[in-house]
């Protein structure tokens, strides 16, 4: 048996995708003797973009604090484990979970469940709780895999901050279709008592969220109006009640990270108001989270490209798949185009889930094609056919690809004689996932 095959069997023998509802969580976990209930105090993070992000700077900021961190994130880019990294012992930074340690968690959460209906994101978060019961850490921070209301992971009795992201459009089918029935599940992850930090937020979406929160008892600090952040001469400059912190900027790019770095602040310093300066300045030196618009490391895919021309390449990948994204991740492009001038071209996979048109409006002007392609790890992809339609209706010029390597070797013929030529593969986690897959460089 391997970690692999473990989980092909769930995925045979349980549905796919979501059933929101906690009752059959709760049921496996009670027959673990409710191991979520032992595990080290938990920041919980919903939201529709920047979760995973904002994870990632909690995680950063603790370690550099010499804290010992659990992380549960979803959706993984490559292997499941990349969902569970436990606390690393003796000031050391977190690991992502050993195959073996992984497999002996799913078995035990296989045979507890004893064959009853459940989805396979409900065993493997009992999953995550069951390790880091057992293994021991400072704390722990868990992402919210969809809305939070009815999330497997709203188990959670007693966080010590609950922290909501911007909220948007998305997954409609299971959240509801107004931006104020997206923050309503969303708000579901507050639990009386625990503060809750709200990264900026439509009207409606804000209104919803004080609402919940005021039903709970706990208490609201909001983006915007409690706290506040920018970037000054190459300085990340946060400020509060308490004062300035003046950071070096996010080792992730974007100004969007701002965003999700000083969400993650104003937690931390709600929980531990001690923590050092120290502690955030190296954090944001050392923050590292895979496929969210970061440089694609030489590898496999890469070396396809003639070496000539490899030279002139710069190779990004996003997993950003919805129009908020696509803002965000056009926002960085055009502030590395002020800095660093070259043709920009996308290559694009999406799944029939999102809005493609959305997502493009943002590169109108900014990106010289759209290379459309298929994305393989998931039955619910829009055709390149599809897609390069999509965009050439809005004014961005797209091209059908059969492959992620068709894609780059044509732009390798068509841009042979240009100096440079930035390239962002994009458009879904699963596209990225399949890109690290291909270029033989997974997250670590």
């Amino acid at each position: 048996m391997t970690v692999e095959a473990a989980i092909d069997r769930l995925l045979a023998n349980h549905p796919k995708g979501f059933d929101l509802s906690l009752d059959r969580v709760l049921s496996l976990l009670e027959c673990l003797g409710n191991p979520q209930d032992r595990i080290p105090p938990v920041f919980h993070v919903a939201g529709t973009n920047g979760k995973g992000s904002t994870a990632a700077f909690l995680r950063a900021i603790l370690e550099a604090a010499g804290y010992s961190v659990h992380v549960h994130t979803s959706p993984h880019l490559v292997r499941w484990n990349e969902r569970y990294r436990l606390g690393g012992e003796n000031g050391e930074p977190g690991k992502l979970v050993r195959d073996e340690v992984l497999e002996d968690a799913i078995l035990r959460a296989e045979a507890a469940n004893a064959g009853r209906s459940i989805t396979v994101f409900e065993i493997m978060s009992a999953v995550g709780f069951l390790l880091f019961a057992e293994y021991p850490a400072d704390y722990c921070v868990v992402e919210v895999g969809l809305g939070g209301r009815f999330d497997a992971t709203n188990v959670l009795s007693n966080p010590v901050a609950c922290l909501i992201t911007p909220i948007a459009l998305d997954h409609q089918a299971y959240l509801g279709d107004t931006i104020s029935a997206i923050a309503f599940e969303k708000a579901g992850i507050i639990k009386g008592g625990a503060p809750v930090i709200v990264g900026r937020q439509d009207e409606d979406a804000l209104s919803e969220i004080e609402r919940v929160a005021e039903l709970k008892g706990s208490e609201t600090t909001v983006a915007g109006r409690d706290f506040d952040y920018f970037e000054q001469g190459g300085k990340f400059i946060f400020q509060d009640e308490n004062g300035l912190l003046d950071l070096p900027l996010p080792r992730l790019v974007g100004v969007h990270q701002l965003s999700n770095a000083a969400i993650a602040i104003v937690a931390i310093r709600r929980v531990l108001p001690e923590l050092s300066l120290d502690a955030f300045d190296r954090g944001m030196q050392a923050v590292q989270w895979p496929g969210r618009f970061e440089h694609l490391r030489p590898g496999a895919l890469l070396q396809s490209v003639d070496e000539e021309l490899r030279a002139h390449f710069d190779f990004w990948v996003d997993g950003g798949h919805n129009p908020q994204a696509g803002t965000a991740l056009a926002a960085a492009l055009a502030s590395l185009e002020e800095r660093a001038p070259m043709p920009l071209v996308l290559v694009c996979g999406m799944l029939t889930t999102k809005d493609p048109s959305g997502f493009f409006k943002a590169f109108a002007g900014l990106a010289r094609e759209i290379l459309t392609v298929p994305v393989t790890q998931s039955d619910s992809s829009f055709s390149p056919e599809e897609l390069a339609a999509t965009a050439s209706k809005i004014g961005v010029p797209a091209r059908p690809m059969r492959s992620i390597e068709e894609a780059i070797a044509a732009i390798s013929q068509d841009h042979a004689h240009d100096a440079s030529v930035r390239v962002v593969i994009c458009g879904s986690l699963y596209l990225v996932g399949e890109v690290l897959e291909l270029n033989g460089t997974p997250p670590a």
